[in-house]
């Protein structure tokens, strides 16, 4: 025999020594990408549609801060509770979130909308940054001071580049500090303020804010 025919393959030698592994395996990714191929379209793109189209009305009265429709529904189109039980894990079921946090604080029903708001997430960072500031406002109403300054920190350095939102929450931040008797830092926050968004009315105001507690007895 040539020397060609002497020289390991030890590539093919694997293959043809696990033959039967590998045929199992390599049928197991083609199964599992065809339940995923599957999933997706036939079963999740669907909910998906379904969800977006369930949600248009929410909307419309969300903008119109008419909240118990938006919870609810009008008898004829569903509210975002029905989106968010019966279209779980869509795109549509997770904003239903934040349109239910939002109006049940408007409902003045706090922890609820501490609830919806907490499972709420998203991408888009300005509305997340509400998000949080209303997590820190229902704290607030609850007199839950220290997880409401919290979320209004965390609300407030989420999306600086919205001047006014990141500048307002920083505000409330700080406004809660100086009520619990916690002027120092309440005066690091405005100090913030006044240098990263001089240009806002918290900005503005900043130096109004320190000159007054420190002024205090």
């Amino acid at each position: 025999m040539s020397d060609l025919q002497h020289e390991k393959h030890p590539f093919l030698d694997f293959v043809n020594a696990n033959k039967k592994s590998l045929t199992y395996i390599l049928a197991f990714v083609v199964i599992a990408l065809a339940g995923y191929v599957g999933y997706t379209e036939l079963y999740q793109k669907p909910r998906e549609e379904k969800a977006a189209d369930a949600i248009f009305a929410a909307e419309k009265y969300f903008a119109m801060d008419s909240s118990n429709l938006v919870l609810n529904g009008d008898g004829r189109s569903k509210g975002v509770l029905y989106i968010i039980k019966e279209f779980s894990g869509t795109n549509a079921a997770n904003l239903a979130k934040y349109y239910a946090g939002v109006s049940y604080y408007r409902n003045n029903d706090f922890n609820k909308a501490i609830e919806y708001l907490k499972d709420f997430s998203t991408n888009a960072k300005q509305i997340q940054a509400i998000a949080y500031g209303t997590i820190g406002d229902a704290y607030s109403e609850l007199k839950n001071n220290d997880e409401a300054i919290s979320y209004y920190k965390k609300a407030g350095g989420h999306f600086p580049e919205d001047e006014s939102i990141s500048s307002e929450y920083l505000y409330r931040a700080a406004s809660l500090l100086d009520v619990t008797g916690k002027a120092d830092d309440a005066i690091a926050i405005y100090k913030d303020i006044k240098a990263k968004y001089p240009k806002t009315e918290r900005g503005f105001m900043a130096d109004k804010y320190i000159n007054r507690l420190k002024v205090q007895p």
